[in-house]
C-alpha cells in the first residue's frame, strides 16, 4: 500500500506561482511513476480527474497537459519520497483541487490511478 500526502495549496492572484508538493511512503518511491490530476469546481463526481503532469520513475521522462505545458513543472526527489508541481503564471482556470497520484512500474501516464492523495485545494483569483 503507498500513501500519498499533498502539500502547498492555497489561494494565489492570477499570474502567481505555487509549488505543490507530495511526500509518499509505503513503497519503494523509485519504482512508482508518479502524476498530478485536478477536478475543478462544479465538476461531476465520478467524472475523470483532468491529467496535469507525470514523470518517470527515475525522473528522466515528464510529460505535460497541453493547458499547463510551459507554465508547470514536475520534478521528484527520489531520496526524498517526494514529487514537486511548481506551477507558474498560473490563471484562474487552474483553479481546482489537485491530487498526487501514483502506479508501478508499466502504468499508463495519463490515467494514472493506483494511488491517491487526498487532495490540495489551489484557488487563482483574477
Amino acid at each position: 500500500q503507498v500513501q500519498l500526502v499533498e502539500s502547498g495549496g492555497g489561494l494565489v492572484q492570477a499570474g502567481g506561482s505555487l509549488r505543490l508538493s507530495c511526500a509518499a511512503s509505503g513503497r519503494t518511491f523509485g519504482s512508482l511513476v508518479m502524476g498530478w490530476f485536478r477536478q475543478t469546481p462544479g465538476q461531476t463526481p465520478g467524472k475523470e480527474r483532468e491529467f496535469v503532469a507525470a514523470i518517470s520513475r527515475g525522473g528522466a521522462r515528464t510529460y505535460y497537459a497541453d493547458s499547463v505545458k510551459g507554465r508547470f513543472t514536475l520534478s521528484r526527489d527520489n531520496a526524498k519520497n517526494t514529487v514537486y508541481l511548481q506551477m507558474n503564471s498560473l490563471k484562474p482556470e487552474d483553479t481546482a483541487v489537485y491530487y498526487c497520484a501514483a502506479g508501478p512500474r508499466g502504468s499508463n501516464y495519463y490515467t494514472l490511478n493506483d494511488y491517491w492523495g487526498q487532495g490540495t485545494q489551489v484557488t487563482v483569483s483574477s
